[in-house]
């Protein structure tokens, strides 16, 4: 059968239409040979085009449908299709969102966890989020106030740094930068000055070096002889001796021996105070009588006579 050539340019244009519609239709994020599920929502206002896309946490999972406006309850519906793989619970809520700085909204399905799963032409629930710009706009007078206080504030110190540049009194602030410069200036003459101080002598400083160089030689060697001489073993017989000391102090405030003992026996105490006193009586009546005691082998016993108090002193 042959062909004409009116069929086949009529062929070649259908196909090219087509390819167009087909081409067009995946540009858009479309596909025709996909199936879809058309679902409803509401809104107070259209903020969409049919470009708007549909996503799920993100993900462009369908589009708008339709737009329409209900002249009895002053609100607008959508139709939006999503992929029927896709399983949301009834409950869930359709979110209008900003898509970014510069305008575009969309819509995002906020799925619910209970619920039983929406089917298609059911009616879903809607919210809108404020976007940054909304955000933006509601807030933009405590903005402007408050930025209209903080440029009073910025003002204000303005002014009172001008008013210390100004001032030329002591506290002002020409004069605290003058004195700073003075201070800074003598400072560097300071430093000159030491600079050329060690400039000059930096033999002297040089031999002061060395010297304690060998002091500090001369040192290690000291101690190494210390340490040679047992000086070590002289510690700690030293540390013994303090301890056996401490143990003797231990031993006499126990009251053992007889250092001990004349330190805590008071009955021995009380015995050699009255052989004190007894002894003192003695030497007191030689001196009153040595008469007597010149006498000892003497057959006439010369009685014995207590001193009085006046002989006593």
């Amino acid at each position: 059968m042959k062909i004409s050539r009116e069929v086949k340019v009529a062929i070649l244009v259908l196909s090219g239409i087509a390819l167009f519609i087909y081409l067009f239709s995946f540009l858009k994020g479309e596909d025709l040979f996909t199936n879809t599920e058309t679902y409803y929502t509401e809104f107070n206002y259209n903020a969409l085009s049919t470009a708007s896309p549909v996503t799920v946490r993100g993900n462009r999972i369908g589009k708008i449908e339709d737009i329409s406006y209900d002249f009895e309850s002053g609100k607008t519906k959508v139709a939006f299709s999503v992929n029927p793989k896709l399983k949301f619970s009834k409950n869930s809520v359709i979110r209008l969102y900003q898509t970014g700085l510069m305008g575009g909204n969309a819509l995002a399905i906020i799925d619910a966890e209970d619920g039983e799963f929406a089917k298609a032409g059911d009616f879903i629930q809607s919210e809108v989020k404020a976007g940054l710009v909304s955000s933006l706009e509601s807030d933009l007078p405590k903005v402007t106030s408050g930025l209209s206080g903080t440029l009073d504030s910025a003002d204000t110190l303005v002014n009172s740094l001008n008013a210390l540049v100004l001032d030329n009194s002591d506290n002002g602030l020409k004069h605290a930068i003058a004195e700073l410069n003075t201070t800074i200036r003598s400072f560097k003459d300071l430093s000159l000055t030491l600079q050329n101080l060690i400039t000059s002598n930096d033999d002297k400083i040089a031999l002061v070096l060395e010297n304690f160089n060998e002091t500090s030689k001369n040192l290690t060697e000291l101690t190494a002889e210390l340490k040679a001489a047992g000086l070590a073993k002289t510690i700690q017989d030293l540390d013994k001796t303090i301890v056996n000391m401490q143990s003797l102090l231990a031993s006499l405030d126990r009251g053992e021996g007889t250092m001990g003992k004349l330190l805590k026996d008071d009955a021995l105490y009380n015995n050699l105070e009255g052989a004190s006193k007894e002894l003192e009586l003695l030497l007191l009546d030689i001196k009153l009588h040595p008469a007597r005691y010149r006498r000892i082998l003497s057959k006439k016993e010369i009685p014995y006579q207590a001193p009085t108090e006046d002989q006593k002193n």
